[in-house]
């Protein structure tokens, strides 16, 4: 039987009545399987092995709803982590499903016993998986730490050397991962980029800011400086291969920054047409392209 199937069958007759009332709100379901009964040793053992051996699943429903009360109050225990109270009752109810599906009455415990993990171990994923956007603990030594540490640190403050090597040694783990696990709980999520309601300093946190420019790579910067060394000097060999009239008439007409001389400036300057001044400044630049090839 697949946990879909424990999910959507109908409630027992027996605790149907118990399950009526308003809906709607958390309080209200919280009341609601608080009116369910507690199963007995016996009724408990009688309902898993039905379970078990005949794949009832009415059984299996009747040991579900009269242990929902169990995963309300483990779902509690979890809620300093800012997340909805209903959704981690509603992943606890999930691994109660697990456990009833493996549940085994011959080993002479109860299921709320051997369902403790498996609740947990539902929630403990889902609050790893929603409490932030970046994934805090992946491997085991991780997964214990973030559970624990904020349990062992006793104030906001950080642990010094000292209570990080008791924690550590508590936990089974090195000091690099405390100290690494306690500067992850300490971050807080940053939208990638600003938001437009933000300030330009409040805006220089994100990480959008952190991002270099298209041309702040050194070896690109060092690589432009020295092509443009080289143009340079290159441009001051070819110029010097021009008579004096047709690099005076380049210069002003190419090498100023502001106030460039016209073609009139130029003819009246030296008594020439500006027909002509156009001939001598187009066959200087040819030189110049042949001289910087």
């Amino acid at each position: 039987m697949t946990t879909m199937a424990l999910a959507t069958a109908g409630p027992p007759v027996g605790t149907a009545r118990a399950l009526r009332g308003p809906v709607g709100s958390l309080e209200a379901y919280v009341e609601a399987v608080a009116r369910i009964p507690v199963l007995s040793k016996d009724e408990e053992v009688r309902l898993a092995t039905r379970f078990r051996e005949q794949a009832d699943l009415e059984a299996a429903r009747e040991l579900v709803i009269s242990h929902l009360r169990f995963v309300v109050h483990i779902a509690r225990g979890y809620a300093g982590y800012g997340l909805p109270i209903g959704d981690l009752v509603q992943e606890g109810n999930v691994g109660l499903m697990k456990a009833v599906k493996r549940f085994d009455p011959a080993i002479g415990v109860r299921l709320v016993s051997f369902a403790v993990h498996w609740i947990r171990a539902e929630i403990h994923e889902y609050v790893l998986r929603n409490w932030r956007l970046v994934k805090v603990a992946t491997t085991k030594a991780q997964r214990k730490l973030f559970f624990n540490l904020r349990k062992a640190k006793k104030s906001l403050a950080w642990l010094s050397a000292d209570e990080t090597l008791a924690v550590a040694r508590d936990l089974g783990v090195t000091p690099a991962e405390v100290s690494q696990m306690e500067q992850r709980l300490a971050a807080r999520d940053i939208a990638f980029d600003p938001a437009p309601d933000l300030d330009a300093e409040d805006s220089s946190y994100s990480p959008a800011a952190y991002l270099p420019a298209p041309d702040a790579d050194p070896a690109v910067a060092v690589e432009r400086a020295q092509w443009e060394e080289a143009s340079g000097a290159r441009l001051k060999h070819a110029l010097a291969t021009l008579d004096p009239r047709s690099r005076t008439i380049v210069e002003r007409r190419w090498l100023v920054d502001e106030g460039k001389a016209t073609l009139q400036e130029l003819a009246a300057e030296y008594a020439v047409s500006a027909e002509r001044i156009r001939q001598i400044e187009s066959s200087a630049l040819k030189k110049l392209k042949a001289a910087m090839a």
